[in-house]
């Protein structure tokens, strides 16, 4: 099991990626990435996920102790992203969670990627949908979002 400042240093390093390169795609400080790989500290949501990116693991990868799989639930990454522009930090965290706890519909079987990019879009335009239709119906919170 590897931790997350062994994962990034791991990832950063078989990529042939300086610090100050991976400071750069992730819009972080150079100081911050060293503090990363030592353990000394965690991203924010939204700096985890452009770290994931700029390192080509997922975020789950990251973020989990044990998942050894560099590219175990990649895919929801981009969609968490998409809630994230939309709907700031609550909407992230809400996909998250609504990927998450629909992924156990599927305990015990095996998807295609194919089925689990159409399972997270169809979740997804879900989830866009009714934020759309409250937003019209109640309006725009004052204050929500990142």
């Amino acid at each position: 099991m590897k931790t997350f400042g062994e994962k990034v240093k791991d990832a950063r390093a078989s990529l042939g990626l300086s610090q100050p390169k991976i400071a750069e795609l992730t819009g972080v400080s150079v100081r911050s990435v060293v503090a990363y790989e030592k353990g000394e500290k965690m991203p924010r949501q939204g700096t985890m996920l452009r770290l994931a990116k700029a390192l080509k693991v997922s975020v789950k990868f990251l973020t989990c102790d044990d998942c050894e799989d560099p590219l175990e639930d990649i895919e929801k990454d981009n969609y968490i992203e998409q809630a994230r522009q939309r709907y700031g930090a609550t909407g992230a965290r809400d996909a998250e969670t609504l990927l998450s706890e629909n992924r156990a519909l599927f305990a015990g079987g095996e998807l295609s990627q194919d089925q689990k990019d159409a399972f997270f879009e169809a979740v997804m335009k879900a989830y866009i949908t009714c934020k759309e239709a409250a937003r019209e119906k109640y309006g725009k919170k004052q204050g929500s979002g990142s």
